[in-house]
Order: structure tokens, then sequence, then C-alpha cells
């Protein structure tokens, strides 16, 4: 059901038409911030919105699909379930065969059939072999869940909580991060995952096996990626309003690349350089967002929502709802509700001035 929330629009088979055929509106967008839709989808397959959807956010990246697989774990589960999948086809083929035969062979004639009392020897043959089906696929599911269900044992290498509606990811040598969660590739990662409201579940299908996100009952499981890429995940638990709009990224790379990316996320947010910047860190701070979000090296200690001291780094706004871009930036701080209905980021009242500004520092978080 999650792949279905994570493919692009081509992919669930709609196709959008050109011409005197096109039965889709093309939204109107506003001209101060021409990047964004001016009506964001109502969820991931809003129709009316699928041609400025894929400029606008995550829908446009490749699908996270099951069977492409790029982890030991991963991998062992869809082997299981095309294992399952032929047995449970050639089950079926058999009894419906056997279905039509019965039905050919016996059917109606003139006259009482003949009362037996069975057949002890079928009988046995039936029950026997449904028994071997069942032990078979147990002792494939034990094997599986060896390789990717396996018990921690050590402390966590990242510790992913779930938020309404976004992810966070503390690192064990304190790296913060939120919706976008980086990896060394060939690393096999023990993975804790929490909740700091309601159930979740934290859900990478190329990487991972699914796990539940609970209110005071951490889960592990294991994650790792053997090439470098970009994977895509979700939550897997509807959550509230916007459980589509709760997306996460995996980006796995090299691990000289990844040793470099730490360490520049342990590091404090960049001073301001310009005058609109500037003004925008007076903004952050005199403003309701130092009640909410936290920047390094600024004081700043909250943790209601993403962590921002490097948000100019990450590819996206607002979970995946809108790509991070200046335009899309603007429009989420001007009208957050608007972009993400139901979402905890209030409207400030900011006038257009202050956007800029803001907008101005944010840009200036790399």
């Amino acid at each position: 059901m999650l792949i279905a929330c994570i493919a692009r629009q081509e992919d669930l088979g709609i196709r959008v038409r050109s011409g005197a055929a096109a039965k889709i509106r093309v939204a109107q967008r506003p001209e101060r911030y021409p990047s964004v839709p001016a009506r964001m989808p109502r969820s991931p397959f809003d129709l009316e919105d699928l041609p400025t959807l894929a400029s606008s956010s995550m829908s446009a990246w490749p699908v996270a699909s099951a069977f492409d697989t790029h982890s030991p774990e991963a991998q062992a589960i869809a082997r299981l379930f095309c294992e399952t999948l032929v047995v449970c086809a050639i089950v079926g083929a058999v009894v419906a065969g056997l279905v039509g035969y019965c039905a050919v062979r016996f059917r109606a004639r003139a006259g009482e059939p003949a009362q037996t009392h069975g057949n002890t020897r079928l009988e046995v043959t039936w029950t026997l072999i449904p028994l071997a089906i069942v032990a078979g696929l147990f002792v494939r599911t034990a094997q599986t869940m060896g390789v990717s269900d396996r018990p921690a044992d050590h402390e966590p290498d990242i510790v992913v909580t779930g938020h309404q509606w976004w992810w966070e990811a503390r690192y064990e040598g304190g790296a913060v991060t939120a919706n976008e969660i980086h990896i060394p590739v060939g690393k096999d990662l023990l993975v804790r995952v929490e909740s700091a409201d309601v159930i979740h579940d934290f859900w990478v299908p190329q990487l991972a096996r699914k796990i539940d996100a609970v209110p005071g009952h951490p889960s592990s499981i294991w994650m790792q990626s053997d090439a470098p890429g970009t994977y895509l995940g979700a939550c897997a638990e509807y959550c509230g309003a916007q459980h589509a709009w709760m997306r996460i990224v995996i980006v796995a790379e090299p691990q000289p690349e990844f040793d470099a990316w730490e360490r520049h996320q342990r590091e404090p947010g960049q001073a301001p350089a310009t005058q609109a910047a500037m003004r925008g860190a007076r903004d952050f701070t005199t403003k309701t967002c130092i009640e909410c979000h936290a920047i390094g090296g600024s004081g700043v200690r909250a943790r209601v929502a993403p962590d921002l001291t490097h948000l100019a780094q990450r590819q996206t706004l607002g979970a995946g709802v809108l790509q991070n871009t200046a335009a899309d930036l603007a429009h989420w701080l001007k009208d957050p509700q608007g972009v993400k209905p139901g979402s905890h980021m209030p409207d400030a009242q900011l006038t257009e001035a202050e956007v800029g500004d803001l907008v101005a520092y944010f840009e200036t978080l790399h």
C-alpha cells in the first residue's frame, strides 16, 4: 500500500494529456512565487495538481520499489515474498484444476450416487501436503527474519523520531538533521525508531523492513545500502491529516563523503553576512520561530520542530511537500497552512519584507 503512496503519477497509470483531450486543470501559479502551485494538493494524488506536483515535491523523484532492493535485509524480504507468491500460485492452480476436473468428471447423472465413507489415503495426502508447505514457509520466514530483523547488539548509530508530520534523525556522533538521513555505503547501521506523539511507521522499502514507531516503546532495525544513491521512504501508519506528506530521504554515499557531511552537521550555523540575512536572524529570535526550531551556535535548543542549523543543504521542505528553493521557502513561511494544512507550523503573519529577510538568513545555513 505504501509503495503506491510514494510512487510517481506515471507509475500509477495516470497520464497527463495536453490539448483538447486534457481533463486535468493546470493550477495557475502566483507570480510572487513562480515555482509554487497556487494551491497545494490535498494528497499526493490530487489529480488537479498533477502537472505542478512533479516540479514542487518529491513525486518527481525515483520510485521507491520494494523489489528494487539495495541491502541484504530488503533482498531477503523481497526473495521471501517472491517464493511465497510462487508457492501460492502453484497451490491456486492445482486447486482450480482439481475443481474443474471434478466438475466435469463427476457431473450430475441419473440415479442416486453411491455412498462411501471416504478415501483415507487421499485425505492423508491432502492433509500432509499443506502441512509440508506451511512448515517450509515457516522455515524460510525464520531464515529471513534472521537476516532482516536481527536483535540489537550495540548502541544505535542513528535515532529516528517520528513527529506529526516529519522525521528527526540524531547520530551517535552528535549530528542532527530532519527528513533527510545520510548513511555510508556498505555499513550495516543500527537504527532506533521512536515516536514523539502518535504511532508512526518508518519504512524505506529499498533498504529495510517496516518498523512501527510507538510512543514510549522504542524499536530497532538494521539498515544499509549496497550502492550510492537516494532512496525514498515514508510513514506507513496513518498518523493524522498530513500522513501522506511525511516522507523521508535516505542519501547513501561513500564513507569519506559521509564523514565530511557528518563533521559539517556538527558545526554551528553560519553567521549571516548580508544586511537582509542579519535582519532575518533577528526576526528568527524575536518571532515565534525560536520557540520551536533550533539553530546550532545560536543558543536555541528547542526540539519541537526540525533543527534548522543546515537547512539550506536539505533537498525538501515540509517533509517532502516542497523542494528546498528560495521561492518555495518563501511560500512556506508566508502560508504554511495553505501549503500543508493541519501541520503544526503556525502562520506568523509575516510581512513580505520579513519573509524575504528570513529566506535570506535561512539560505546562508549551509
